[in-house]
């Protein structure tokens, strides 16, 4: 299958960053609901969130929690940044460019890493996952919502066979499975859920 780069994530995202929004509310109502609501929904303290995209999370934080949040696309974070003026969020967000699998961030800078629907792009996910373990505090938690192969057998026979044309036009591996990533960055994972014919991950993963 072919090798995904950072530049071609960050073409790929400043091409579709204006349907963004529109593409994803349509596939997480048909495969996801509820999956990004969950994810914010176990964000604590001091977050990090890691390919913060057009900003759909933003708004949904509590009044608690302040982000940072990471962007490759320079389409995505201007859009991202609209979304913050417009909802008044610009005291608990800060937005930067950068790259996830190399963080600019202190180590032990947060509470919480979150990561939704964006381990399936990121070119190198392993790295990824040694980061957000880098910049948690002991104790912090890593949070994912995530697609990945399906428990159900014919279906993931279809993931794969479409996968090389997904990987191609829009850098996302569609049976990509997040936790053998955690664990190799020395995560624990705390708890897993699987929906939607196992399609839906649900991941909490801890820095002991």
């Amino acid at each position: 299958m072919r090798t995904t780069t950072d530049a071609d994530v960050r073409r790929v995202f400043d091409r579709m960053a204006d349907r963004y929004d529109d593409q994803m509310r349509v596939w997480e109502r048909r495969l996801f609901p509820g999956s990004r609501q969950w994810a914010v929904g176990q964000a604590r303290g001091r977050t990090v969130e890691i390919a913060v995209g057009t900003g759909l999370n933003l708004p949904l934080y509590g009044a608690d929690v302040t982000v940072v949040g990471i962007e490759l696309s320079e389409r995505m974070l201007e859009l991202a940044r609209r979304r913050v003026a417009r909802e008044g969020l610009g005291e608990r967000v800060e937005l930067r460019q950068g790259d996830v699998q190399r963080l600019e961030l202190p180590d032990g800078h947060a509470d919480t890493v979150l990561s939704t629907f964006t381990m399936c792009t990121i070119p190198d996910p392993a790295a990824a996952a040694r980061e957000a373990y880098r910049v948690l505090k002991p104790g912090g938690r890593f949070v994912l919502a995530e697609h990945g192969p399906s428990s159900n057998p014919i279906v993931r026979t279809g993931m794969r066979v479409v996968e090389p044309l997904f990987v191609r036009f829009a850098a996302d591996h569609l049976t990509r499975d997040p936790r053998p990533f955690l664990e190799q960055a020395g995560f624990r994972i705390e708890s897993v859920s699987r929906m939607t014919r196992g399609v839906d991950f649900r991941v909490l993963a801890v820095r002991p």
